[in-house]
């Protein structure tokens, strides 16, 4: 994506391997990792506050959360807690062709296990088929689902949400 958030309203790939919630490529690949695509300095301190495992460091409310990738197991609990619907978890490892992506969800209806769904880029344009997984829906969550999707691997890094029959 050329332009950036500034220009298109979602960051480019630049703008995400650049900031300091964007892990590693080695990390990527290793096991379940949270991906914070949160790339302009808003007032938000969250995510740093909600890990259970300190995996994401902000160090005031206006600066960008920092991954801390070894500290990092995956868990997910930051996706329903950003205000912002920016942070992700990418399992590279689900199975030989396919990657998992949870982000979340604040559309109804909500998917159903095991349906075949229109993956999203993070501008809402559909990039392949995908295959709902995991719904997850918790009294706390404050009305963000989290939904859990299996894509071909190599749009691991493209896939950030989906498009419901119906509009949702």
């Amino acid at each position: 994506m050329r332009g950036g958030v500034a220009v298109s309203g979602a960051p480019s790939m630049e703008e995400l391997e650049g900031s300091p919630g964007f892990p590693s490529k080695e990390r990527l690949v290793k096991e379940t990792v949270a991906v914070i695509e949160c790339v302009q300095e808003i007032p938000c301190d969250v995510c740093g506050s909600i890990c259970p495992h300190n995996a994401i460091e902000v160090t005031s409310v206006k600066s960008l959360p920092r991954l801390v990738e070894e500290e990092c197991t995956g868990c997910g609990v930051c996706i329903p807690f950003c205000p912002g619907l920016a942070i992700f978890l990418v399992d590279y490892n689900y199975s030989g062709e396919e990657a998992l992506i949870s982000f979340p969800h604040e559309f109804h209806p909500l998917p159903e296990v095991g349906a075949s769904v229109e993956a999203t880029d993070r501008r809402g344009r559909s990039v392949t088929k995908g295959r709902v997984v995991r719904v997850t829906e918790r009294e706390n969550y404050d009305c963000t689902v989290v939904v859990s999707i299996a894509v071909p691997k190599k749009f691991a890094q493209l896939v950030r949400g989906i498009k419901l029959p119906g509009g949702g």
